[in-house]
């Protein structure tokens, strides 16, 4: 499913209007409409049940009109407000409120605290409140009396339906200042809207429902973002053909580990072998292969010439050199340390592979954002938002605040696959495609929960899956592995060898789903 931004969801409306002939006051309805149809699907009947409708001047107060005129149809009991003065409502939320009047519903300005009152009592017996305020136009503070009718919804502790947005999330980044509704269920119209993903955004939307208006589908090619679902997972997972061997399932090449670190070495290899390589081979420092011959034994372990510090040198590219060709994926960097002479031999891989090459961890810190300007393989970087910021010069909040539009900016600077970590995991192409993850949760920010995602990736590009796609399915298995652990363990208790161990469950998920 695409995700829009607030300009593009403007563009697909106009066009719906303008080029399709759909006028206005039809998606308007099919909002308002929509809307209690969800609301009924998820609360049941509301005959003879007080439900408050809370509306702003512009169009989403217009649907607000429309859900009221439903809201009653169905047999609820309304009470309607109105933020302002009714005198400043234009366009088709005019007509609607227009039909209110017609129906004899009384619809009550609130305009300052005076006025507040009306809807102060009529929450005391509310079944339901709907948010219906402010759109995916809004951003800034809420102030005034609005923030007095929203801090008084919030505090009443009742299920709070929000029309497209909860009212106070700028729907562009996922700010929220310090007045939101803290909604139960957030309708979206036609499309969801990235700040409903993003957070802080996304805490305040409860379940989201996306609501059909009518807007043609072949409009949405407006939208640049795209939602990693089980729906797209499955169609990337790749086929397993019964007659296969190791080789027809890919070989893996990971190089990690430096003293203190064998266990992202092991973490990566071995995740590697359960997400369905065929064969892995791990290049370590040599004085460490006694250690990770232990701890991971179906792995085919490369012993390689070492620094003082007991990292990989530049010179074990002299045996590398002998693997490379036969080599489907490298998997590089988890726990290689930082150093010089490791950092001429993180180089000499991206130089001199002809596989796509996967960087993370130290193999990035041993980088700067120059390295990947000039010529280089397929690559495939999984920075978190200190190692980006690091590479880009851009501080962490920068970063966090702008996931989407940073991801892509440096995943076409530098022609790579960046696979941007964190709540929520953003996956960027150089062409231009993105992806947000919708799998995960807090129990990912665990040691070592890196170093298995860049496994998954890597034994699924090793398997012929594409590096873009690999990265799109890899954060989605991962994110699910992590949120079948905390099903299990909880979100405190886990950390990334239950990650890794939950892979096959995941994997079994994506495969046993229906696709039509």
């Amino acid at each position: 499913m695409k995700l829009v931004k607030p300009d593009e969801m403007r563009k697909i409306d106009k066009k719906t209007i303008e080029e399709m002939g759909i006028p206005g006051i039809v998606l308007m309805e099919n909002a308002g409409k929509g809307t209690v149809d969800e609301m009924e699907k998820e609360f049941g009947s509301f005959v003879s049940k007080m439900i408050v409708v809370v509306c702003g001047k512009g169009n989403n107060g217009g649907d607000g009109f429309v859900i009221a005129r439903w809201l009653i149809k169905k047999g609820a009991d309304v009470c309607v407000f109105l933020i302002g003065k009714k005198d400043d409502v234009r366009g088709d939320a005019h007509i609607n409120l227009n039909i209110l009047s017609g129906m004899d519903i009384e619809v009550r300005e609130i305009i300052d605290d005076g006025t507040l009152s009306p809807f102060r009592e009529s929450l005391k017996d509310a079944y339901i409140a709907v948010d219906a305020i402010f759109g995916t136009g809004f951003k800034g503070e809420i102030g005034g009396i609005t923030a007095h009718v929203i801090n008084l919804i919030n505090e009443k502790g009742i299920p709070v339906v929000s029309v497209d947005v909860p009212s106070g999330v700028d729907c562009e980044n996922g700010d929220v200042g310090s007045v939101c509704v803290n909604a139960t269920l957030t309708c979206t119209m036609c499309l969801p809207k990235r700040g409903l993903y993003l957070y802080p955004g996304k805490m305040h939307c409860g379940k989201l429902r996306v609501t059909d208006i009518g807007a043609p589908p072949s409009l949405f090619d407006e939208a640049t973002v795209e939602l990693i679902d089980i729906s797209l997972a499955s169609s990337i997972l790749p086929q397993r053909p019964p007659y296969g061997h190791k080789g027809t399932f890919g070989k893996v090449l990971v190089l990690a580990g430096s003293p203190g670190f064998t266990g992202a070495a092991a973490l990566t290899s071995l995740s590697a072998l359960r997400c369905g390589a065929g064969l892995v081979y791990l290049g370590i420092p040599q004085s460490l292969n006694p250690i990770l011959e232990t701890k991971a034994t179906e792995v085919v372990t490369i012993p390689l010439p070492e620094t003082q510090s007991h990292t990989i040198g530049s010179s074990a590219m002299d045996v590398l050199n002998l693997y490379f060709k036969g080599i489907d994926v490298i998997a590089m960097g988890p726990g290689v340390g930082v150093h010089t002479d490791t950092r001429d031999f993180v180089i000499g891989v991206m130089q001199t592979a002809s596989s796509p090459v996967i960087i993370d961890a130290d193999g990035l810190n041993n980088l700067n954002g120059d390295d990947f300007k000039g010529d280089h393989p397929s690559l495939v970087l999984t920075p978190h938002p200190g190692e980006l910021s690091r590479l880009t010069g851009k501080s962490i909040k920068y970063i966090d605040k702008n996931r989407i539009d940073v991801a892509l900016t440096f995943a076409g600077e530098w022609n790579v696959v960046l696979v941007l970590k964190g709540a929520p995991t953003v996956v960027a192409s150089p062409d231009g495609r993105c992806y947000l993850n919708t799998t995960g949760n807090s129990a990912l920010a665990t040691a070592g929960s890196g170093d298995v995602l860049t496994g998954i990736i890597a034994a699924l590009s090793a398997q012929g899956t594409e590096p873009l796609q690999s990265a799109v399915l890899g954060v989605y298995i991962h994110g699910l592995s992590g949120d079948l652990a905390a099903k299990e363990k909880t979100e405190y208790c886990v950390i990334a060898g239950d990650v890794m161990e939950n892979i096959p469950e995941a994997i079994k998920t994506i495969k046993d789903y229906p696709l039509a």
